[in-house]
């Protein structure tokens, strides 16, 4: 919701939406990072749809979401090296 409100009142990028920016941030995660889907799921607040995997994941990958969401925000800065 946080970001939906940022982008009501943000008047330089109009065009911008909340689902663009999430699918934006997956295509990265799936392309150019290193993580594991579960983890990009994760940080999306996806939930896990097999019930019998549900039950065995428990944790919920803080720490690696943390480290993704810095590289996400590391390459959104321009401060991120992408190998090409």
């Amino acid at each position: 919701m946080a970001m939906l409100k940022f982008l009501q009142v943000e008047p330089d990028h109009p065009n911008i939406t909340v689902h663009g920016f999430r699918s934006t941030f997956r295509d990265w995660a799936a392309e150019v990072s290193h993580y594991p889907r579960e983890v990009a799921e994760s940080a999306l607040a996806h939930t896990l749809t097999n019930k019998v995997e549900a039950a065995y994941q428990r944790g919920d990958l803080l720490k690696k979401r943390r480290e993704m969401m810095q590289e996400w925000a590391d390459f959104l800065d321009g401060t991120e090296l992408v190998e090409t």
